[in-house]
């Protein structure tokens, strides 16, 4: 399926029924009054977070939607019909933005969760709604409200507790598949991912994360260059970044300096995004020869003078991937807690980080 995260749409919600003049016509009764009966209320249109979805492609296509106008009252006191509502099944962390001024009006962040997104209009009044002491009777009607309509723009944002970040070929499609229960696309050339993929990573009973790949980023992405500009919102909405870093370019560029371009373009972005919690994970250890590794690293880190918490992984081979997820979990749990918990780190690179 094709992955569509912004969408724009048209709603209409249903028009009010007008409502009726009438008089009672039976045998006998020569003053019968008036019996013109409501309007009915015109089509709501409403929104659901569907767990079953994560996309938005259904609204690239189908931009329209309208609920049902209400019916006309009638004689014999009786009321028109309300108009059919209508329900747009929309993926949770879909954002509902008013198209003309900006505005956000409501968010899906809970899977269920329904909203009224255009009320219907009400009924009009018949004539029995005027009968007074006064006026037996009356001849005025109202004609029903007309509905809502309104512009909007769709946004998806991912819901994922953790979100990788890189450049093209870190290796982040390798780590989450390695990890959860994902299966992207993985090959040896750049941009492989083109859409964000969200996988479930099960730590033990009932004890699991949602970690979330987001296409590579490359120097200018938040201004527009690459591919990952189209998706930095998506990792917004997580608790935790996992900075991937290839430790061994196959094109010999230099990893502290692709660290630095990445954590760059997080502060240009959204400054929030670059105070979230992000850990620096070099990938691709089994590139390097087993004796240069703790050279390297010692390297890496005195030069990014990086003093947050850093893995070492082969997420080809799943080296040092168990101890990444359980400190992930960890860090989870206790931020969910409030708590601070201390990441296990390997000690041999304290003397770089000072």
């Amino acid at each position: 399926m094709k992955f569509v995260d912004e969408a724009y749409i048209d709603i209409s919600a249903g028009d009010g029924g007008n409502g009726c003049v009438s008089f009672r016509h039976e045998k006998y009764k020569e003053f019968g009054g008036p019996n013109g009966g409501d309007g009915g209320r015109g089509g709501h249109v409403y929104a659901v977070a569907d767990p079953a979805l994560n996309t938005l492609v259904d609204y690239r296509f189908s931009r329209r939607h309208d609920a049902g106008r209400g019916e006309h009252g009638m004689g014999s006191d009786m009321f028109g019909a309300a108009g059919h509502d209508i329900t747009l099944k929309m993926p949770v962390g879909t954002i509902i933005t008013d198209a003309e001024t900006g505005d956000v009006l409501y968010e899906l962040l809970t899977p269920g969760e329904k909203v009224l997104i255009a009320k219907g209009g009400d009924g009009g009044f018949g004539n029995m709604r005027f009968k007074s002491s006064i006026n037996r009777a009356p001849r005025q009607k109202t004609p029903g409200w007309p509905g809502e309509k309104k512009n909007l723009k769709l946004e998806l944002k991912v819901l994922a507790d953790v979100g990788l970040l890189g450049m093209p070929n870190a290796g982040k499609s390798t780590l989450i598949a390695a990890v959860s229960n994902a299966r992207p696309k993985i090959a040896d050339y750049p941009f492989t991912t083109l859409h964000p993929n969200l996988g479930v990573v099960r730590v033990g009973p009932e004890q699991s994360f949602v970690i979330a790949d987001v296409p590579g980023l490359i120097e200018g992405a938040s201004e527009g260059a690459g591919l990952g500009h189209q998706f930095l919102r998506h990792l917004q909405r997580t608790r935790l970044l996992l900075h991937i870093v290839d430790i061994a370019p196959f094109d010999d560029a230099d990893p502290v300096a692709q660290a630095k371009a990445i954590a760059a373009e997080l502060k240009k972005y959204d400054k929030a995004l670059y105070d979230k919690p992000r850990w620096l994970v070099l990938n691709k250890l089994d590139m390097v020869p087993a004796g240069e590794r703790e050279k390297r690293v010692k390297d890496f880190v005195k030069r990014m003078r990086y003093k947050g918490p850093l893995f070492q992984v082969s997420a080809l081979t799943r080296e040092g991937c168990e101890q990444l997820v359980q400190n992930v979990y960890r860090h989870l749990a206790a931020q969910h807690k409030s708590e601070q918990v201390p990441v296990d780190v390997d000690p041999r690179f304290d003397e770089a980080r000072k």
